[in-house]
């Protein structure tokens, strides 16, 4: 009878990674995680990347999936220090001089400002709100699944699988309206023109009215953390500094999970593979990059609209049909004369994270996959327009390109941060059609990662559908 040295070996220590890995611990079955960093979290982390005493977030800052994830809610991460802060709004976004979106934790305070569109906006967003625990659950399952809420999941379907473009047009919205929209619907990467941008205007709006747009207090690593504290407490384990390059090289285990995308399984387990499985995976899409700026500054930004000083995030591309333009250009291959930016600014909510009276400022745009311009340049002149004189508070810079995202963290192919691009078809097949995508043709071994359903976001619910698929493999083979 052949020996193992563990149940189950994790490759990639990010969120998802974690998920997994604590998922199989659950189970009593011994685990190893193994990340090529020298540190856990993948992009979940928060480092001084520009002077001493401010911290930035290396990925992602705002995180209402997280706190909306029903796996991580099931876990007692406080217990390791993860508290949540929520900003006084989820979101601001500027449109104009005269011009500003808010979303309100509020459905009917957001829709109070928005005039002759108040009425359509509660009739859409009341609902699901409502509802948001139901469709939260279904969003966040496999896309391949029975639902557990079908009228529910029928009604919010309808309208997800339109474009941003038609459904904004569909419901006659206005300027300010249908510029919130559009914002929410760009987190897709995809031209507002494309089938399936709607869905997320939708669920991002209505996370903001639900569970709101929080930041971890002390940034991102809090949650990367946590997770390691319970997956310890659990008796898994990790090591940090081993870049695996081949399957053969890992202990003997009975299962493999790879928190990596389908380019890495491809290098991974080579011509192991079936021809036919390989094939699908070369032909996975990434979708676009991003550039990414971080700011230290020695002051707040000096907003035109004084309501952007109450907002976590920051949406900034101005009306609907700026933001479409700038996504457009970027799905043409084009860097953005005008792009649209995502920006936060935590230290409004927890000044712990930069020095007395000092700010950081997390900004940034999309571009086509795999970009080495700087769009530095481009991005600033887009916060002069709502915020006059914010260069003029800048202490230091960090610009990362796309392309040299890719080199910091192996699953940022081109500096995408989806996972994989997020239309219609690879949504459903992702990364390829079947009803458990996180399997692949190599007996025992699986894929966790943001590149399988539910897809993009740190709510690792990508490990725990992947591990649950492990877990029966485990459970029917003593």
């Amino acid at each position: 009878m052949q020996s193992y040295e563990y149940d189950a070996v994790v490759i990639g220590a990010g969120p998802n990674g974690l998920a997994a890995a604590i998922r199989i611990a659950q189970h009593g079955f011994s685990t190893l995680v193994l990340e090529g960093s020298d540190k856990a979290g993948g992009a979940c982390r928060t480092e001084e990347l520009t002077l001493n005493g401010f911290q930035h977030d290396v990925g992602s800052a705002v995180h209402p999936l997280a706190l909306a994830s029903p796996f991580f809610s099931s876990l007692p991460l406080e217990k390791y220090g993860l508290t949540w802060v929520q900003p006084g709004l989820p979101l601001a976004h500027p449109i104009s001089d005269r011009a500003v979106a808010v979303l309100e934790r509020s459905v009917q305070e957001t829709s109070d400002a928005l005039g002759k569109d108040a009425p359509t906006y509660n009739r859409i967003f009341g609902p699901i709100v409502s509802c948001s625990k139901s469709l939260i659950e279904e969003f966040l399952q496999p896309m391949i699944h029975v639902p557990r809420h079908p009228l529910t999941a029928t009604r919010f379907g309808i309208s997800a699988v339109l474009s941003a473009q038609q459904f904004v047009r569909s419901h006659s919205f206005g300027e300010t309206a249908a510029a919130l929209f559009a914002g929410n619907a760009a987190h897709s990467f995809l031209p507002l023109s494309s089938p399936g941008s709607a869905a997320f205007g939708l669920m991002l709006g209505m996370l903001g009215h639900s569970v709101g747009w929080p930041i971890p207090s002390g940034g991102a690593k809090t949650i990367s953390d946590a997770l390691l504290g319970h997956l310890k407490n659990l008796g898994g384990k990790i090591q940090t500094g081993v870049f695996v390059t081949s399957l053969n090289q890992l202990p003997r285990t009975r299962v493999i999970l790879l928190d990596t995308t389908p380019r890495q399984l491809l290098r991974l387990a080579g011509q192991q593979l079936p021809v036919r499985y390989r094939r699908r995976l070369e032909h996975f899409r990434y979708g676009p990059g991003i550039f990414k700026i971080d700011y230290a500054l020695d002051g707040p930004l000096p907003w035109i609209h004084e309501v952007c000083q109450r907002a976590g995030t920051i949406h900034m591309g101005g009306t609907f049909d700026e933001i479409a333009q700038a996504e457009a250009e970027v799905s043409q291959g084009k860097c953005p004369e005008r792009p649209f930016l995502l920006l936060s600014q935590p230290t409004l909510f927890d000044p712990t994270r930069a020095p007395s009276g000092k700010h950081i400022l997390w900004a940034y745009c999309h571009v086509p996959n795999g970009s080495s311009f700087d769009m530095t340049e481009r991005i600033e002149k887009q916060i002069d327009r709502f915020a006059p004189g914010f260069s003029n508070r800048i202490l230091f810079r960090r610009a990362t390109p796309a392309i040299e995202l890719e080199s910091k963290n192996a699953n940022l192919i081109g500096g995408a941060i989806t996972g994989g691009a997020n239309d219609l078809w690879q949504m459903l097949a992702r990364p390829t059609l079947s009803t458990v995508p996180y399997r692949t043709p190599i007996k025992g071994v699986f894929l966790c990662s943001s590149s399988t359903p539910p897809g993009g976001g740190v709510h690792g619910m990508c490990g725990f559908h992947a591990a649950n698929a492990a877990l029966r493999f485990l459970q029917r083979r003593p």
